[in-house]
């Protein structure tokens, strides 16, 4: 643990960082937002397609969106590590500068963990966030007559992984694939618009969850615990230019990625009508009486991620 701890510089908020049975960090608010997540080598990532450091990053954005999701900042993070034996130093270097570097986006610390052996990587994380005096903001505030909105990438890394799925990238060189390599490095590294969090908390939203497992899918429940029917207008999304290469490329329709696909960590949320929103938030649609997410116009299928699948 040393040697990764003494990768790890130490944040303002940290009264207490690794060496310790247990690390002390400030609470301004005198409450604290904690969230925790699990990556699993094969299942969440594959060492073939990502860098360790990938993978640190990855890990870290899933946790601190989640914290800013609650309209909280984040503060700190520890981590618990199983690996194999003979895992290279290399990699696991990585691994901790890719913590290091995501939670630096934000001001936020690694400030603990713990290692064991296993057979394969197996990653859990526990973020920490501080509201600083704000209301947080939980799944079940949306009620009829308000807008749904969206802040951050949407189907970025699902188009990712379905390119890598298809054995890209090829062998023989081919030209103009910036587009496909935005989207291969989404998938290994979210980018998660932190700072719309908190923003939208003190915009008044109602209601907020970042996309984890696909729009349809977490709007889902943030219709369910409100107990309202989501409306999403599919003419106000925003197809990328990664995912529509990518669909381009594969012969499918970009919006399917857009809706369902997950990992990119985008802030979904529900305001008051009438309410001028900043970018990168943009309005995608209504909430209304009634139960469930409804696409106009349209046809849902695969809703997104099941994890027991």
């Amino acid at each position: 643990m040393s040697r990764i701890s003494g990768r790890l510089p130490q944040g303002a908020t940290v009264l207490l960082g690794p060496g310790d049975d247990a690390a002390m960090v400030r609470a301004p608010d005198g409450r604290v937002v904690v969230s925790t997540d699990l990556l699993l080598e094969g299942r969440h990532f594959r060492r073939d397609w990502s860098s360790g450091y990938d993978v640190g990053r990855k890990a870290a954005a899933q946790n601190l969106a989640d914290v800013a999701a609650m309209g909280a900042v984040p503060t700190s993070i520890v981590v618990g590590l199983g690996m194999p034996a003979d895992l290279p130093v290399e990699w696991l270097d990585a691994l901790a500068d890719g913590f290091r570097d995501e939670c630096a986006i934000v001001g936020a610390s690694v400030v603990g963990g713990d290692i064991a052996r296993g057979d394969l990587v197996v990653i859990g994380v526990t973020a920490l966030g501080d509201l600083g005096g704000r209301a947080p903001v939980t799944r079940s505030g949306a009620r009829p007559g308000q807008v749904v909105a969206v802040a951050g990438r949407l189907g970025y890394a699902a188009a990712g992984l379905a390119l890598l799925e298809s054995g890209w990238p090829p062998s023989a060189p081919e030209s103009g694939r910036e587009a496909l390599w935005e989207a291969v490095a989404a998938h290994r590294r979210p980018c998660p618009p932190y700072s719309s969090g908190p923003e939208a908390a003190e915009l008044g939203a109602s209601a907020m969850l970042d996309v984890s497992d696909g729009l349809l899918q977490d709007l889902g429940h943030i219709a369910a615990a409100s107990g309202v029917r989501v409306e999403l207008d599919p003419a106000a999304f925003v197809v990328g230019e990664p995912v529509a290469a990518v669909a381009e490329r594969l012969g499918a329709d970009p919006l399917d990625w857009v809706l369902s696909g997950g990992e990119d960590h985008a802030l979904a949320a529900v305001f008051p009508a009438g309410v001028a929103l900043p970018p990168p938030w943009r309005i995608v649609g209504d909430v209304v009486a009634g139960q469930g997410v409804h696409v106009r116009g349209r046809e849902i299928g695969h809703a997104g991620w099941d994890h027991f699948a």
